[in-house]
């Protein structure tokens, strides 16, 4: 009867105390906020998260902007991802060397990462990195985007992500600070 008690409270010290463990880790860690955001959803999380972790702001911006028209705009994306053909950038990070945890910004672009994060993240040497995806979408959530970037970062550390209604992307404060606090990052 006790060993039924004494059980649960073990595995429960066990999780608490590797939560406490996980969250020292995230301290003093040099923190980079990437994101790419056509309609501004995607950086009103960015500036959400940036601000709680304390973390640098990097925009991924284009070298040469997409078409305005939507119909051209998705032409051009489903070119490049057939392809596998990224944009170029218009800048990249300067010391990438610097950070430890990297969060990735995307849109859902159909069911993945926007072609400018696949370009920021073929781009810049994530080896030995702590990546943290979030993503803005209109209902298709998370698809195959987690795997794509793993695919294109396998020497990088994937951690949980958040994935956010992009029309609810400005009012999400409290999801946002609890998804950090979940992950270390409290200031």
């Amino acid at each position: 009867m006790k060993m039924k008690v004494f059980l649960p409270l073990l595995v429960f010290l066990a999780l608490l105390t590797g939560t406490d463990a996980y969250a020292q880790s995230m301290q003093g860690k040099k923190v980079l906020v990437v994101y790419f955001s056509r309609s501004g959803n995607t950086r009103a999380v960015a500036q959400k998260i940036q601000q709680t972790t304390g973390g640098d702001l990097f925009e991924i911006q284009l070298a040469e902007d997409y078409p305005a028209d939507y119909q051209e705009l998705v032409a051009q994306f489903k070119e490049e991802v057939k392809n596998q053909r990224w944009p170029a950038l218009k800048e990249q990070v300067k010391d990438i060397s610097r950070y430890d945890v990297i969060f990735i910004g995307s849109p859902n672009w159909g069911r993945s990462i926007a072609p400018p994060v696949s370009s920021f993240l073929t781009t810049h040497d994530l080896k030995g990195k702590t990546l943290i995806p979030f993503m803005t979408h209109g209902g298709g959530g998370w698809g195959h985007s987690r795997e794509d970037i793993r695919t294109l970062c396998p020497q990088s550390t994937l951690l949980e992500g958040l994935a956010l209604n992009g029309n609810r992307a400005a009012q999400a404060d409290t999801a946002v600070r609890r998804w950090l606090q979940g992950l270390g990052f409290t200031r």
